[in-house]
């Protein structure tokens, strides 16, 4: 095979490896030394935060809460645990040796330098740095802790400061640690039986051990993982999951179908991949413009890997919304995760449209660049609890869901694609000689396309949602930071174009009006929430604040880079000789 020939097949080989890493993830964890297997014991039925779950899920978001992990590494002479692991330990902490060593598991991360000081915690050891510690660590200053909080809870919400907001945080993942070890959680007792609800294992112990299957089956597997008996632990544990699969086949189905999901993992490997396209079309724009020849042939194959790399990314997100919708039983767009999840998906097709016109990349890395962003904000978000929580009575309806979150939420991806391919646009022709030529033309005319696309969304949307508040609330418009949020997108959208077709403003005039719709979107999706009032006010972050004000505060600074005088723009500066970049990017 010649190189050409050769070179043709480098994207769809390394998209196949790729996908072969990716669906490798998905296997389920053989048995372990000890003979535990503990795919079936995260796949038990519990139930917390509203929903039956998987244990796996809930020891998964537990841990994810308390150290912003979902397993914890190996450290010293501690070795590495899955979430499951570590809640099954914590709970058969019965007699001194395994309570000893569950409680030393450097489980709670704690990065303020008074809270530390408050516990005197180290911040280094002979491991390195430190921003995990053990509740053994913590017990002895745990009065004191409670002084603090006390003094907290004492000030209203918003007037407090970091510090409190951190001793109010590390309580709460305190209290949920205490109420793991004391089986207060999850609800792990299954209703065998007509009538029966859900209950904590704390209900069953004592007199009350000998009860129905589900006590004796938990009590049986926690004594078994404490004595050290794996094979006992796994027999119960695959008997306890047949008796579920009999008494409950709905709730057990739904638990092993999500601890696939959980394995598989889908936007944290949707994440990754999205990363090397964005490398891949950044070598190619790298060399197409370097080298100056538009039929740059590794300039071509780094391009196209991108691109199919992109398509790769989105495949596996796209079978991670699907996967949530069929276990949620809901829209793609719940909260805010999942609205989170959402904008950077539907990116990536307008984003394909882009590339079709460019064809230099561009529309590949923002699609990379949007994706990844976007994964990463939900994957913080994921930290604050359970991603597949009970609906808020505000959003318990399917139906509006599926239309008016969908739509509107389509409007802030499209708005944020349309202010990215403008920073794009900004930065090449500034700092690089890369904007010249069909490109100069294009890249502008898609901005545009795509601020059509979001003005239409953006503003049915809000349509939609005036007629949902109607019948909600008994009136279309009420003022709320949410609503307010959304006609300001709306409003960006249509300033853009109004100026455009009156001809005020030109490329460079719609790109920077584009730079300040992500600044709108961003307050409306996320700030309107920072708020804390109104009936949208469903998920409040306090961290995201400084996140919010740095976006901001960067979309700034690319808008005034752009104030730069076009002569001085490296694309556009005279003397930039045609023949060097030949026009090479824009013709690639």
């Amino acid at each position: 095979m010649n190189m050409g020939r050769l070179m043709r097949w480098i994207p769809l080989m390394l998209v196949v490896v790729m996908a072969v890493s990716v669906a490798s993830r998905m296997r389920g964890p053989a048995v372990d030394a000890d003979g535990v297997d503990w795919n079936a014991v995260g796949s038990l039925a519990v139930s917390a935060e509203g929903r039956t779950k998987p244990l796996d899920t809930f020891a998964r978001s537990a841990l994810l809460r308390m150290s912003g992990r979902q397993s914890l590494p190996a450290r010293g002479e501690q070795p590495s645990m899955t979430a499951v692991q570590w809640v099954m330990e914590l709970m058969a902490a019965g007699d001194a040796e395994t309570q000893k060593r569950a409680i030393s598991r450097e489980v709670f991360r704690i990065d303020h330098p008074d809270l530390r000081a408050l516990f005197g915690l180290p911040e280094s050891d002979v491991h390195g740095r430190r921003t995990r510690y053990a509740l053994s660590e913590l017990m002895a200053r745990l009065p004191e802790m409670a002084n603090q909080v006390d003094m907290a809870k004492a000030v209203p919400a918003k007037q407090q400061d970091m510090f409190q907001r951190q001793v109010l945080g590390l309580n709460d993942r305190v209290m949920l640690y205490l109420a793991i070890a004391q089986w207060e959680a999850p609800l792990a007792v299954a209703p065998l039986a007509s009538g029966q609800e859900w209950r904590p294992l704390v209900m069953t112990a004592g007199p009350m051990v000998g009860g129905d299957a589900s006590t004796k089956a938990w009590h049986s597997m926690l004594e078994s993982l404490s004595a050290g008996d794996g094979a006992t632990l796994t027999r119960v544990a695959r008997e306890y999951g047949e008796t579920l699969r009999g008494a409950l086949p709905g709730a057990a189905r739904a638990s092993s179908n999500e601890v696939v999901f959980n394995r598989a993992a889908p936007f944290v490997n949707a994440a990754a991949v999205y990363v090397f396209a964005a490398v891949l079309a950044l070598l190619g724009l790298l060399v197409t413009t370097v080298s100056g020849k538009s039929d740059s042939a590794w300039g071509g194959v780094l391009r196209r890997s991108g691109l199919w790399m992109v398509g790769l990314a989105f495949l596996v997100q796209t079978i991670g919304l699907v996967a949530r919708v069929v276990l949620q039983g809901r829209p793609p767009v719940t909260n805010l995760y999942s609205s989170a999840v959402f904008i950077g998906w539907a990116c990536v097709p307008l984003a394909f449209m882009v590339e079709r016109m460019v064809r230099v990349g561009i529309g590949t890395i923002v699609a990379s660049v949007i994706g990844f962003s976007t994964l990463i904000v939900a994957h913080n978000l994921g930290a604050s609890g359970d991603t597949m929580e009970a609906m808020q009575a505000v959003l318990d309806s399917n139906f509006w869901l599926a239309t008016h979150v969908v739509v509107v939420t389509i409007g802030y991806s499209a708005t944020f694609l349309a202010g990215f391919l403008a920073m794009a646009y900004i930065l090449l022709g500034v700092f690089t000689p890369a904007l010249r030529g069909d490109l100069k033309k294009t890249l502008p005319k898609g901005i545009y396309g795509v601020v059509c696309f979001a003005t239409v969304m953006s503003f049915f949307g809000t349509v939609l949602g005036g007629i949902w508040a109607d019948q909600s609330w008994g009136r279309f418009w009420g003022w709320d930071p949410k609503e307010n949020g959304a006609a300001l997108i709306v409003l960006i959208n249509l300033i853009i174009l109004h100026a455009r077709w009156g001809g005020m403003i030109k490329e460079r005039g719609i790109a920077v009006l584009a730079v300040f719709g992500n600044i709108v979107t961003a307050w409306s999706w996320f700030g309107t929430n920072m708020l804390g009032v109104g009936l949208h006010s469903y998920g409040f972050i306090s961290s995201a604040v400084f996140w919010i004000v740095a976006f901001d505060l960067s979309m700034v600074a690319v808008m005034l880079v752009a104030a730069v005088p076009v002569r001085h723009w490296r694309s556009f500066r005279e003397g930039v000789l045609e023949s060097r970049v030949g026009g090479a990017v824009a013709t690639a």
